[in-house]
């Protein structure tokens, strides 16, 4: 199998975006996106019952019970996972669903694309939110040297110890560092970046994106200790950059 080859015998996999929380899909997915979901009768999901409520939202009301759905999560098994590989026989298309955003970023679908390069199967990327390219291009940090760091440690001392590490990366390399946490974390994440990082350091917090609550604010660090600013459990991008 050459490098441009797949699999004929396979069906592809569709990469499908989803809203950041309750907007209508239209509001946020490109009309052809919402268009192609139609095409599809095999979907693996991070939640079925969220992905059902989405292809409703999305025009598909009527057709829902139909549709076949796969859970990939988590709590999904290496082994299961595998077992999709069954899905794209006969030329089946699947279509890969995140629980908000572009699946496979930061979401564990991409163990299924995975799956999918290693057999050859053709694999389609579809335009649609990204919580973490939206939050970037609003921060006014370095958008032409960033890293992506994904959860920080829960733990209160483990997390401070990753904050300093990243802190020093950012200024060594000029580095936008951007990461997130479970909501009802954020203010614990948010207290201890204040703690420990220094005055100069620029952090962008950026809550709710696309939604009517929308919060994105860049500031030193030295500006959010004078703030006395709450976040609250919305999800929420931080992005740092030491100077």
């Amino acid at each position: 199998m050459t490098a441009n080859s797949t699999d004929s015998s396979k069906g592809a996999l569709y990469l499908i975006p989803s809203p950041l929380g309750e907007n209508m899909p239209d509001e946020v997915i490109p009309g052809p996106v919402l268009d192609n979901l139609r095409h599809f009768t095999t979907f693996v999901v991070e939640e079925t019952r969220t992905a059902r409520r989405y292809l409703s939202k999305a025009g598909l009301k009527g057709s829902i019970q139909s549709l076949e759905f796969h859970e990939l999560n988590e709590h999904t098994p290496e082994s299961e996972i595998e077992g999709y590989l069954r899905l794209f026989d006969n030329g089946n298309d699947v279509a890969l669903i995140s629980e908000a955003g572009l699946p496979a970023v930061a979401d564990p679908g991409a163990q299924l694309v995975a799956l999918a390069h290693r057999h050859g199967i053709r694999v389609i990327p579809s335009v649609g939110p990204s919580s973490l390219m939206l939050a970037l291009m609003a921060s006014g940090l370095n958008g032409q040297s960033f890293a992506f760091c994904g959860y920080l440690p829960a733990k209160t001392d483990e997390r401070r110890v990753r904050l300093r590490s990243i802190e020093k990366i950012s200024a060594s390399a000029g580095q936008t560092q951007i990461f997130i946490e479970t909501p009802y974390r954020n203010d614990q994440m948010f207290t201890d970046i204040l703690a420990v990082c220094r005055p100069a350091t620029l952090l962008c917090v950026a809550a709710d994106i696309t939604l009517p609550d929308e919060s994105i604010r860049t500031m030193s660090i030295a500006e959010w200790k004078r703030t006395g600013a709450v976040i609250g459990k919305r999800p929420c991008v931080f992005l740092l950059l030491a100077r």
